[in-house]
């Protein structure tokens, strides 16, 4: 006699046999003949009787199905094969009601899983309707037993699942000189290598947008500055030789000839050699400005992935000492400065400036005049970030401030956060290499499940408990990676002819049918985690912001969880790390869930998301100091990325010594990665910015569709209304860090 019943998503529950009688009456009432009351219950008690103490649901429907193939009711067993069938398809592909949505453009969140993708458009649309359908062909047929029920339980997400039977991987640092100085293939073409600076930028342009149709993560260049800076000299030869052929005078001991700096000056005065010199700089500086400019406004127009979504894009620079690599800089910053369009703030790339003592941050420093002018532009245009290479982790031993090469040794980051460094398989760099996959845990899950009814247990055996639980889910999270990995693998290097050809290290060894297997290890496996504030309150009552206990508690988790994750590094030879989970739509929907089989919990799930990784909570109001003193500790231990933000108030475009003051907090705390959050309004009729607080009324064009720009999870966006409603929560819980009536950070 069935007793329990184990359904699709791995709860058992007690058998109820009015759910039996329910859908053979809905056949029934589908045929010409209607109801049979008496044939109902007799079904009914024969599956019940005959059945085993548990059975899964599909057991059962198969027992129906049978007794009534054998009743008299031979159409009632056509209707309920049919329905049964319709709701299998309907079940399997969970696409109905979601394609809809598509269909008729809601506002939803699922249409706005991700904040820079127009979902609205028809190639939006076609990449929602894609990624929807192949999410249950991966849960059905890639994932293990183990982790399937994982995920059903809300305790384990896989990023990019969508994308996982395509076998591509993350992200990359592009090694960008190999693609200037030798060319590459993209599509039906041949580039051939640059010999100025506005070819290296369209070429740049062009191979991060080309990668990013081979990838499901970001595309990132580790040495903007570096690789560029040739070019500057050339267009500066280039033009000397425009002077030659004007002047009928021979230039050429200027070529190569050490300056010091390329700044516009006037001619006023100048004659000669001194004229002609000034003359190239000048009209070299302009075309650097001009080629800086057409960078930012390709990589903000020039779409990918079917046409929908602009690049994630990130470029690295602030360490080329050189007079040439500042120019880059310089009119790099410059031209972000001034906007985009009519001066709009541009959302990509993501830019980070390298800060590097005896480089750049102390005043006696050649490039310190360069990162003054980078907090600046930071104070107005929330770019760049800034990553700190002084930090203990981040320093490599091979690094020479006189290697012209020294980049190489220089850890880079994609803008959200993803940081690729330490290597079990080859060089210590971040070129030529990025993260393969991620998936993160839901630790307030974990925590929650801990909870008993008050008494039953002790806050000791809760956290143990939770550790326990925890090491499970490292151990599930691990082979699953390994499991994709595994799969990503037996990619052929012809899949992703840019990227194995030109980009990812050892990948031009490879011919056009070899496996990727041999040169993918050299990228990461990243295990992310979410919510460590909440995770904090379900187990200790507090969070670590307002808790020393908390604070020593959530240490110990995440030092667990890195000690662990060494193991697996051993264990399955791969390049694991601990990630600090850059959420969005994930931070709304593990909360979703938790709130709805736990209920609403004070501190915990009474919000529409959790708080990013290990970050402090937004809505928390603290000091900046507070706040990078608790989220400090945490950046050496999630290599796999991090970020530490700071909210301030009002406008801080004539205020960049604050930014600077962000930047000494870091390096004073060994802190990794991080930037300044502040309020920046936006007209979206005419692109008009300003940081009024509570902005109501364009002042340019009397509008009042006005819109906040503001980051999300690392990166900018151009409007709110693609906002997930967890991170619309989020965003509007958000609080300053500037102490009230001082605005100042200590």
């Amino acid at each position: 006699m069935i007793q329990t019943v184990v359904k699709r998503d791995g709860r058992i529950v007690g058998f109820n046999e009015q759910k039996i009688m329910a859908a053979i009456r809905k056949a029934m009432m589908a045929t010409d003949k209607g109801e049979d009351e008496r044939l109902i219950g007799l079904i009914t008690d024969h599956v019940a009787q005959r059945g085993n103490a548990q059975m899964s649901v599909e057991e059962i429907q198969d027992a129906v199905e049978l007794e009534l193939m054998k009743s008299s009711r031979k159409d009632v067993a056509q209707k309920y094969i049919a329905y049964r069938h319709q709701r299998s398809v309907a079940r399997k592909a969970k696409t109905h009601d979601i394609f809809l949505d598509i269909v008729n453009v809601k506002s939803n969140d699922i249409t706005r899983e991700n904040a820079n993708m127009n979902a609205d458009t028809p190639a939006g649309m076609m990449m929602k309707f894609a990624s929807e359908s192949t999410k249950p062909f991966v849960d059905d047929y890639l994932l293990g037993d183990d982790v399937r029920e994982a995920v059903k339980a809300n305790l384990l997400h896989i990023h990019d699942k969508d994308y996982y039977p395509t076998k591509s991987l993350t992200c990359v640092q592009h090694p960008l000189d190999h693609i200037l100085n030798c060319g590459f293939i993209a599509g039906h073409g041949a580039s051939r290598p640059a010999k100025r600076i506005e070819t290296a930028s369209v070429l740049a342009c062009i191979s991060m947008e080309c990668a990013q149709n081979e990838m499901h993560g970001g595309q990132a260049i580790p040495a903007f500055d570096f690789y560029l800076a040739p070019f500057v000299r050339m267009t500066y030869q280039e033009e000397l030789k425009y002077l030659e052929e004007l002047n009928g005078e021979d230039y050429s001991t200027l070529y190569d000839e050490p300056l010091m700096d390329y700044l516009k000056q006037p001619l006023d005065g100048l004659t000669g050699i001194d004229r002609v010199r000034q003359h190239a700089i000048n009209k070299t500086v302009g075309r650097v400005h001009q080629a800086m400019e057409a960078f930012i406004h390709n990589m903000n127009t020039i779409h990918s992935r079917g046409g929908n979504q602009v690049v994630f894009s990130s470029i690295n620079y602030g360490t080329d000492t050189s007079a040439e690599g500042r120019c880059v800089m310089r009119e790099i910053l410059l031209s972000t400065y001034e906007g985009v369009g009519d001066g709009e703030t541009a959302i990509f790339p993501i830019q980070i400036w390298k800060k590097k003592r005896g480089v750049n941050y102390l005043p006696e420093d050649r490039n310190f005049d360069l990162y003054q002018l980078a907090c600046k532009v930071t104070a107005r245009r929330f770019f760049p970030n800034f990553l700190n290479l002084d930090a203990s982790f981040n320093q490599c031993d091979e690094w020479r401030a006189d290697d012209p090469l020294r980049y190489e040794h220089e850890v880079a980051t994609m803008g959200c956060r993803t940081r690729v460094f330490e290597n079990r398989f080859g060089p210590k760099t971040s070129i030529g290499r990025g993260n393969l996959s991620f998936s993160t845990i839901n630790i307030v899950r974990l925590a929650l499940e801990c909870r008993m009814e008050k008494g039953e247990r002790s806050q000791e055996e809760r956290i143990a408990l939770f550790f326990a639980k925890l090491d499970r889910m490292l151990e599930v999270t691990a082979k699953q990676l390994d499991d994709r990995f595994q799969f990503q693998k037996t990619a052929l290097a012809r899949q992703f002819p840019l990227l194995m050809k030109s980009l990812w290290i050892g990948g031009d060894k490879l011919s056009p049918d070899d496996k990727v297997e041999a040169v993918i290890n050299q990228g990461t496996l990243g295990i992310g985690f979410i919510g460590l504030a909440e995770c904090l309150v379900a187990l200790v009552g507090k969070h670590h912001g307002e808790s020393e206990e908390a604070q020593e508690l959530g240490l110990k988790i995440v030092t667990y969880m890195r000690d662990r994750i060494n193991d697996f590094c051993e264990r399955y030879h791969h390049n694991y790390s601990v990630l600090a989970t850059p959420a969005e739509g994930l931070a709304g929907r593990f909360t979703k869930r938790d709130r709805k089989d736990f209920g609403s919990i004070p501190g915990v799930t009474d919000r529409d998301y959790y708080t990013n990784s290990n970050h402090v909570p937004v809505y928390y109001k603290c000091s900046a100091r507070h706040k990078a003193e608790v989220e400090a500790p945490y950046h050496n231990l999630t290599r796999g990325g991090h970020i530490f933000y700071v909210e301030i108030d009002g406008d801080a475009t004539h205020n960049p010594q604050v930014i600077m003051s962000v930047v000494d907090m870091m390096d004073r705390l060994d802190m990794g990665y991080g930037s300044v959050n502040h309020n920046r309004n936006r007209c979206m009729d005419c692109g008009y910015e300003n940081a009024t607080p509570d902005l109501k009324e364009c002042p340019r064009c009397h509008s009042h569709h006005i819109d906040r720009l503001q980051r999300i999870t690392g990166y900018l966006v151009g409007t709110t209304d693609r906002w997930n409603s967890g991170k619309l929560a989020e965003l509007n819980d958000r609080v300053t860090h500037i102490d009230d009536g001082e605005q100042r950070l200590f």
